[in-house]
Order: structure tokens, then sequence, then C-alpha cells
């Protein structure tokens, strides 16, 4: 009796036994199947996933960590606590010390500002308005998540912040306002991102004449060092004045690009640009990838918020070009009064003002090449990409104010 016993306590801990579960009689229909079959249904997501960093390489650095940390999370346990992404599992104790405390995406932020130039965004500063406008997807979804799906107002402050195309800050909020949520917003934000290439052309086209594809600007102003240093500084100290909400990632930001800048401390910002965010991204990708358990991850709210977050992306990204029209048409008129040849913009750098930094300003260049191949506007774009990320940050200041 007692290898009898033995056997079947084998048998129940085996992971065919436990990777489909037993019917739930509080359950019915499509909740009934996806309780039952969730597992092995996250498990092949997860697959697809892991398909889309190695073949495909969208974004391979932060999909390959998450598709395999959601493998690892939907490896069925008996006992919950002690599996790897539960609570005393590794993931899990990585996730408590990083993600719920915030510390990985002020890590993340640091290494993005080593290795940021302003240098296109102080030569051209007007450029600052497209990444304005693409926060524009952010506090869209906002509302119709609000009015739309029901979401209670952090949630849809949480969801909303996909729109930044920026996967450390949507962490970061989401962490605060709605955490029950982290784990569909962190990859709906992620892969939106590796997405770039693929979502952004055909909007920037719907809303561009042939006309405004080709045209080419005025190669940038040099930027001189001493305004590369005192910017980061003007930067944090707005935002310690007028949103000190912002601060925690508007900080981290700017000391890494002052690190970066100021010339006397190469080690530091080596360390930030390389060994500490290649670090923290392996860290990052796995406990982001652990929220992906059939349990939390396989919901009609997950749908939604997949739904919001690429209509979020999407008005970010239409925002930005309509603005660049907008500023075209004021300098036309502008140049008119003042009888001068107007200084038109591109507007399809305009898409670069979501916070995919450099992917965003990457695709503008590349669709601009396609129309003309004497146009790069890959420097132009930069313009706008950097502040994106600084208003990302912002919009996350402002998110937390209001919806907390």
């Amino acid at each position: 009796m007692e290898i009898t016993d033995g056997l079947i306590n084998l048998w129940q801990n085996t992971g065919i036994y436990n990777l489909i579960l037993s019917p739930d009689p509080k359950l019915s229909g499509v909740e009934q199947f996806l309780h039952v079959f969730g597992h092995p249904i996250m498990l092949l997501i997860c697959l697809f996933l892991l398909w889309l960093g190695i073949k495909k390489q969208y974004e391979p650095l932060l999909m390959v960590p998450i598709a395999f940390g959601g493998i690892l999370s939907n490896i069925a346990f008996l006992d919950p606590n002690e599996a790897i992404a539960g609570p005393n599992g590794f993931l899990g104790i990585i996730f408590n010390f990083g993600i719920d405390k915030g510390l990985f995406p002020l890590i993340i932020f640091m290494g993005v500002g080593a290795m940021t130039d302003f240098g296109p965004l102080i030569a051209n500063p007007k450029t600052a308005l497209l990444g304005g406008a693409a926060q524009f997807g952010i506090f869209g979804a906002l509302l119709m998540a609000l009015c739309l799906f029901g979401f209670t107002l952090p949630q849809a402050g949480a969801i909303g912040i996909i729109g930044g195309a920026d996967g450390p800050t949507s962490i970061y909020v989401t962490r605060s306002l709605a955490p029950e949520l982290l784990g569909a917003i962190a990859v709906a934000a992620y892969s939106y991102m590796a997405l770039v290439p693929v979502i952004q052309p055909p909007i920037m086209k719907l809303f561009t004449t042939k006309e405004e594809r080709v045209i080419q600007m005025e190669q940038l102003r040099p930027v001189s060092k001493r305004e590369k240093i005192v910017f980061p500084l003007i930067v944090l100290f707005m935002c310690i004045i007028l949103l000190p909400s912002a601060c925690p990632l508007v900080g981290a930001f700017t000391f890494g690009n002052l690190c970066k800048e100021c010339g006397v401390v190469d080690r530091l910002s080596d360390t930030m640009q390389n060994a500490l965010i290649n670090i923290v991204t392996i860290f990052l990708g796995l406990t982001v990838g652990s929220k992906l358990s059939a349990d939390h991850f396989l919901t009609v709210q997950t749908l939604f918020i997949l739904v919001l977050g690429i209509l979020a992306f999407s008005f970010a990204t239409g925002a930005g070009v309509l603005m660049a029209k907008l500023m075209n048409l004021c300098e036309i008129i502008a140049a008119k009064i003042g009888k001068r040849e107007p200084k038109l913009i591109n507007p399809l750098i305009g898409s670069a003002g979501v916070s995919a930094v450099p992917m965003a300003a990457r695709v503008s260049n590349k669709v601009g090449l396609e129309y003309n191949s004497q146009n790069y506007l890959l420097m132009h774009a930069m313009g706008p990409n950097v502040s994106g990320v600084i208003g990302s940050a912002v919009a996350a200041g402002i998110l937390l104010a209001l919806c907390k």
C-alpha cells in the first residue's frame, strides 16, 4: 500500500497531471475552458512571443526574457506558493524586490539616459511639441477605458500609459495604480514597442501625402558640450518645480544623461549603458513574464487592455504626425507674412514622438528613405523621440497625481 500511495503521489506531482486543471463548478462556457486549458494555452502564447523575439527580432532583449518568464510561470505546481513565480519562488522574490518596490524601471531609465543624446532636441527645440502631442494617446485611452469599458480611474490611468510606448514607465505607473493589471499592461507595452516597425508605417502614410513625405529638412546646428550638460539640469529643475511626482523617473533619466555628457565619470556612464542595464533587463523581462500565468492573463479584461493599448499607441502616433502638419501650416502662414521661404518639418518625424527610443526614429527614417533616397531623417526624428521619453515620464507623474 505504501508503494501504491507513493506512486499515486508521484503521478499527482507530474506536470502532465497538473497541466490541465479540473473543471470549476462555479465557471461555465469560455471561462471554464480557459480555466481547464489555461496553462497549455499560455505556454503556446509564450512560445509565440519567443518566436517573435528570436526569429523576427522584435525587441529581442526584452521579448526573449519575457517569453521565457511566461513559460516558467505556467509550470504547474500543487502548491502555488512554491511555484517559480509564486511568493517563495525565485521569480517571485525578484519581482517583489525589483518591480513591486519600483526599482527596476528607475535603473532602466538611468541606463536609457546614459545612452541618450539630447543634441537633436537642443538644436531644434520646437520638435519637443511633437513629443508632447504623442501623449494625447495616453489620455485618449484613459478616457475610453473609463467611459466605455468600465475600468476604475486608477486602472484607466495604468492602461492609458501604454500609449507612451515606454515599458519601464508603464510598469512604474501600473505597480502604483493597478498592480493587478501589471502582467497584461507590461506585455502589451513591450509588445507594441517591439511592433513599432509594423504598427506605425500604415498610420504615418494614412495621415501624410507623398509631397509631405519627401520634404527635406535643414541640417541641424552643432550643439556645444555646455548646452548638453546644462539641459538635463534644466529639465530636472522644471520637473521639481512643476511636477514633483514625476521626479523619480525624470531624475533617474537626467542623472544618467548628465553622467554621459559631463565627461568626468565615464566609468559610471559606461556601467549604466552596459553592465547595469543589461543585468536589470534580464531580471525585468523574466519577472514581467512571470505575470503571464493563465489565471491572471486569460481574462476578458486582458483582451480589453490589449485593444485599448493598440488604440492608445495608434492615437499617439497619429497625434504626432498631425501636430507636425499643424506646425507646417503655422510656418507657411508666418513665412508669407514675413515674406520668406518656409522651413518645413517632414511630418514623418512626428510619429517618433512616442517613447520607443531609438526604434521609432529609425522607422521615421526608413519610411522617409522609401520616398526620397536622399532624405535622412534619423537625427531630426531623435528630437521628438527624446522629448517623447520626457513626455511619457511627465505624463506618468500627472497620472500618479491624478489617479492614485
